[in-house]
């Protein structure tokens, strides 16, 4: 029972993704708290619905030096460098995530990402023995295939290649990252769909810059970061409702999501599910508590029982 609702009906805030049950749409989005199994299990106790793993390539990465993250007022900018342990190791993090995890029936999304089509294939395939709930494929990071000449997420066909080859290369349900970094998301959508994927992931975060007027230089050590929080949440809400009027595969909804209203909007653009991250910063790990129990009181408010009475309704008008 959600704290404040007493004997009072609680709106269902579970959802159902590829075949598998969430107990209510809040997804911790990749790259916010590490990668050690019993952060994301602390995680899932504040309330989590799923929780996503740092993104992890074949091989161990450092990343960026610092400065690698900033708030400027109206979000973050980050430039972390995709630093990770590398897919053997990841895998053994899974593994025992995946133990903690079980009891508290709370999803785990493994993130991958790759230099070259066969390095994210490979990489999933590794990854893959630990078992995940979903692979989540981040073909938005700043890699880029020779073939093609830049990142996987600005190119259909790029994206698709590499959609193609994690799907031969594990029978898990994939999830698929896509970039707002372009002129038409929608027509990335549906190429990764075409490809196979079960799901998709958007947005990742807007490439943007800041510069120390003082100093007379970029803040961050990369000079151009992610810009994730509440200055993208209009973004991530219309590729979400462009991406959800032209494909069939479910949504996760990420960006700017920091309120239970929040929440609603983007269940309404059309998503599934709604992924949770710099709202951490502002609010703390209870964000997932506080956004759940913010959900259910204007649900009820506004006379709805469960999400499926609010999916999509922006479509509607």
């Amino acid at each position: 029972m959600l704290p404040g609702f007493g004997d009072k009906a609680v709106p269902d805030l579970g959802v159902e993704i590829c075949g598998r049950r969430l107990k209510n749409p809040l997804v911790l989005a990749s790259g916010i708290l590490g990668t050690g199994p019993e952060l994301l299990a602390r995680v899932a106790r504040a309330g989590a619905g799923a929780v996503t793993t740092k993104s992890c390539g074949l091989s161990p990465r450092r990343g960026h030096p610092n400065p690698t993250v900033l708030e400027w007022g109206h979000g973050l900018i980050n430039a972390v460098g995709l630093a990770n342990p590398g897919a053997e190791a990841m895998a053994q993090i899974i593994a025992e995530a995946k133990k903690l995890l079980a009891p508290l029936g709370t999803i785990l999304i493994a993130s991958i990402f790759g230099g070259t089509v066969e390095e994210f294939a490979e990489t999933a395939r590794v990854i893959s023995e630990a078992s995940p709930d979903f692979i989540e494929v981040n073909i938005s990071c700043p890699n880029v295939e020779e073939e093609f000449g830049r990142p996987f997420a600005t190119d259909p066909k790029a994206a698709a290649r590499v959609t193609e080859a994690v799907k031969s290369s594990t029978h898990i349900p994939v999830i698929v990252k896509l970039s707002p970094n372009v002129t038409d998301i929608v027509q990335i959508a549906r190429a990764v769909e075409e490809a196979g994927a079960d799901a998709i992931c958007a947005i990742n975060t807007v490439a943007g810059m800041l510069i120390d007027v003082r100093a007379g230089r970029p803040v961050l050590a990369n000079k151009i970061g992610g810009i994730s929080g509440p200055a993208i949440k209009p973004i991530a809400l219309r590729c979400v409702y462009e991406i959800t009027r032209k494909v069939k595969i479910p949504v996760i909804g990420t960006g700017g999501v920091t309120t239970g209203k929040d929440a609603l909007e983007m269940i309404m653009a059309g998503a599934t599910a709604v992924g949770i991250g710099s709202a951490i910063y502002y609010r703390g790990i209870q964000a997932f508590s506080l956004i759940q129990q913010e959900m259910a009181g204007l649900m009820q408010e506004l006379g709805y029982h469960n999400l499926e009475e609010v999916r999509g309704i922006a479509h509607r008008s």
